[in-house]
């Protein structure tokens, strides 16, 4: 029986259908491949075209290990342009137009350390161990008492690739002429202390403790006890209090200084 079948197939034409087969395989394999190598050296290319508009700075601060990782996001579609405060808003438009995305440039801005800590807050402990910070803060929050405090071992320093940052009375602070606001001190503070604000601001809340009154007296020298004597002062409702912290509208603010010199523990400090 098995002999009659094998003798009834034509296997001339079982030969041209596998060959037919086998040549629409081949054709889909060689269209993968043009289309695969098409599409990588576009992806190239653009990537290429992106990382020459970007600053070329590497420094982090957008979360990526630098520019080129940045660029190859922006390409995927996984990354945010003004996650980069780095690039120019001219570059940045041309990256858009490369992306074929809108963009909108925003103010400059520079980045501060919203703390007066350090050497003016007392410790609750003695701290002996790597100079860093985010090590020192897995010991119950790091040893100063006020436990949004600067622990002032300087990793925001070692980070900034402009070297803006330094320690004053081993507390961080900011120069905003140096200052480009990658980001990257923002990203390494284990206390998350940094914030941006406008490059043109006068002003800023050196403080971050949500305590008051007595509770920040007994800790530090020049924290905010949430008076509200600033939001008070202010002439045009700039300034409002939130969470025991002065929070500034930098929109509306007419750079005055009138809150400045009303607070009692100069906490409100003046970036020029």
């Amino acid at each position: 029986m098995k002999t009659l079948l094998l003798q009834a197939i034509q296997w001339n034409q079982v030969g041209v259908v596998i060959g037919i087969f086998a040549a629409i395989a081949l054709l889909l394999i060689v269209c993968i491949l043009i289309v695969a190598k098409f599409c990588k050296t576009n992806a190239d290319e653009k990537v290429a075209k992106i990382l020459e508009n970007l600053a070329g700075a590497n420094c982090g601060g957008c979360g990526c290990s630098g520019c080129a990782g940045f660029a190859g996001k922006l390409c995927a579609g996984e990354a945010n342009l003004n996650d980069c405060h780095v690039t120019e808003s001219d570059k940045k438009a041309e990256i858009a137009r490369i992306l074929g995305i809108p963009f909108a440039a925003g103010k400059p801005t520079v980045s501060v350390c919203m703390c007066s800590g350090g050497l003016n807050a007392k410790d609750k402990y003695e701290y002996v161990g790597a100079v860093d910070c985010a090590e020192q803060a897995k010991l119950s929050g790091g040893a100063k008492a006020c436990k949004y405090g600067c622990l002032g071992n300087g990793n925001c320093v070692r980070v900034c690739p402009e070297e803006a940052i330094a320690l004053k009375h081993e507390c961080a602070l900011v120069d905003p002429d140096r200052c480009i606001s990658c980001g990257a001190c923002i990203l390494t503070c284990p206390k998350t202390l940094f914030a941006r604000i406008p490059a043109d601001a006068k002003i800023y809340i050196a403080c971050s403790s949500h305590d008051r009154g007595k509770a920040v007296l007994d800790v530090c020298k020049y924290g905010c006890i949430a008076c509200g004597k600033c939001a008070k002062t202010c002439p045009v409702g700039a300034i409002t209090m939130l969470d025991n912290l002065p929070v500034v509208n930098y929109d509306t603010c007419i750079k005055c200084g009138k809150c400045a010199e009303a607070c009692p523990r100069h906490t409100i400090r003046t970036r020029y």
